[in-house]
């Protein structure tokens, strides 16, 4: 079809104007919302293929056997992880389950419930999700600064990373075995579930609640783990994104519902206008991801793999990462928040902590984030080690000293970019409670920033990297082909 050559970008203007016109007319009444949605839904790819090849990137992709099969496994994998999750625990009537989804509906909890695709606010048995593993990975990796042991294993290589990893397995059995009958209770006895809730109330119940839990984080981590080696990105990161978006239709059907149906509400073009803000803060979440500080580095020596020559005053840089801490501010921040909700609950004149859209929350929760970039940049960008790697490399920074001048200068630039990325990583954390007041729905508003929304651009940046990598191999393949064709002929 010709209207979907990107070259004929003013026909692909043109036709989203229909379609978006036609969506018009069916939220008016003509048609249902759902063909309206579905008219805008074919505009957008419309448009955004006329700045990116969408058509042409699938067809690359479709091609490559290979990759496809990869594409293909993590879909599978991801459908199994979605349908468990839509599974309750055994003993609980899923008709009783309002007062829990009401309960998980914001603050950690909500947090929780986001990561889990639904799952914690199901009583799923998948309730736990993958929650478990990231934090034994983070006391992992936190015991590694301290622990001997952990530090020797850091440094064995691939047969030091396996072990690693073994422990971390072991650690999640631990630490869910612990969050099991804490989760369990907590239905039991807070979140408002009453007995005509629980078919098969008793010790029966809570041992094979635990049980069942404690199987499905393990489920989960294999998943994960098996869509790391054999299909495309990161299995985890994958697993909670794909939890996070599982959020996102409602979330955005109620947002359109409301707009649309309440007078003095906007209408559609207040949706449009939602929508394209949207846009431009993940723009702005793509910048904080992606953004490096390059220092320049000058090799005196370098010897060229597989030559006997010395390259002299070859020139690379080290990227230091605006954002280096990623979204682990915001996950111990929201952690450390339980405390100040906990005293607004018992003291009536902090009553303002108990809101996560409250502005007393939020500037609690953005100097903590500031205060946890800081900490968790120093202590996971090792300088010291960066500056003996860089001084055994025969590298330095010119005008710069090797060694402990090196390490100082690393320490000092990566301090400089470490506080605006958490000025921004903060503002985009307290985004949703800022566009709440402007009358958007909390559930929307919970993806304009955010542990949700930095984790779906992270993942979506790594996944497409390791796609693009992939065509770029078949390319490179493909240009080698007659190169070899003709040395055989010349043969």
């Amino acid at each position: 079809m010709s209207i979907l050559n990107r070259k004929h970008k003013n026909k692909l203007f043109l036709g989203y104007a229909i379609l978006y016109f036609l969506a018009s007319i069916g939220v008016d009444g003509f048609f249902s919302y759902q063909l309206g949605s579905i008219f805008g839904f074919i505009g957008g790819v419309l448009l955004i293929n006329t700045y990116v090849d969408v058509f042409g990137f699938f067809k690359e992709i479709w091609i490559i056997q290979e990759l496809k099969n990869k594409i293909l496994l993590t879909i599978g994998l991801i459908a199994v992880y979605r349908f468990m999750a839509s599974v309750p625990l055994p003993g609980i009537d899923p008709l009783q389950l309002s007062a829990l989804k009401e309960s998980t509906s914001g603050g950690l909890l909500g947090l929780l419930n986001a990561f889990t695709g639904g799952a914690f606010a199901r009583a799923s048995v998948m309730a736990l999700g993958i929650m478990p593993y990231i934090s034994a990975s983070i006391v992992v990796q936190l015991m590694g600064i301290a622990v001997p042991y952990l530090q020797k294993l850091q440094k064995d290589g691939e047969s030091g990373r396996k072990k690693i990893t073994q422990i971390t397995r072991w650690l999640t059995i631990g630490i869910t075995l612990v969050q099991a009958p804490t989760y369990i209770t907590a239905i039991k006895t807070q979140f408002g579930l009453g007995p005509e809730a629980f078919l098969v109330p008793g010790l029966t119940f809570w041992i094979s609640s635990i049980i069942i839990l404690t199987a499905g984080t393990i489920f989960a981590m294999w998943l994960g783990e098996r869509i790391t080696d054999k299909g495309v990105g990161n299995g985890i990161s994958l697993l909670i994104t794909v939890g996070i978006i599982a959020n996102f239709p409602a979330a955005f059907l109620q947002e359109f519902l409301a707009k649309t149906t309440n007078a003095g509400a906007g209408g559609l073009m207040m949706v449009l206008i939602e929508i394209i803000v949207w846009f431009v803060v993940i723009l702005l979440t793509v910048l904080l991801v992606t953004a490096v500080r390059k220092i320049a580095v000058q090799y005196a020596r370098r010897t060229v793999a597989g030559n006997i020559q010395n390259v002299a005053g070859s020139r690379d840089y080290i990227p230091l990462k605006l954002n280096a801490a990623g979204v682990m501010p915001i996950i111990f921040a929201q952690a450390i928040m339980f405390l100040p909700m906990a005293l607004g609950q018992k003291f009536p004149a902090l009553i303002g902590l108990t809101d996560p859209f409250g502005w007393q929350y939020n500037v609690i929760f953005a100097l903590l984030i500031i205060i946890f970039s800081f900490f968790y940049t120093a202590i996971t960008i090792p300088t010291n080690k960066m500056a003996e790697d860089l001084k055994r490399s025969g590298g330095f920074i010119p005008g710069i000293r090797p060694g402990k001048d090196t390490a100082e200068k690393l320490d000092s630039v990566l301090s400089r970019i470490t506080f605006p990325g958490s000025l921004f990583l903060a503002a985009l954390s307290i985004l949703p409670a800022v566009v709440v007041q402007f009358g958007v729905q909390q559930g929307w508003a919970m993806f304009y920033g955010g542990t949700s929304l930095i984790i779906m651009v992270g993942v979506a940046i790594d996944t497409m990297q390791q796609i693009n990598s992939y065509l770029l191999n078949r390319h490179y393949d493909g240009l080698m082909k007659p190169g070899n064709s003709n040395r055989k002929s010349n043969k």
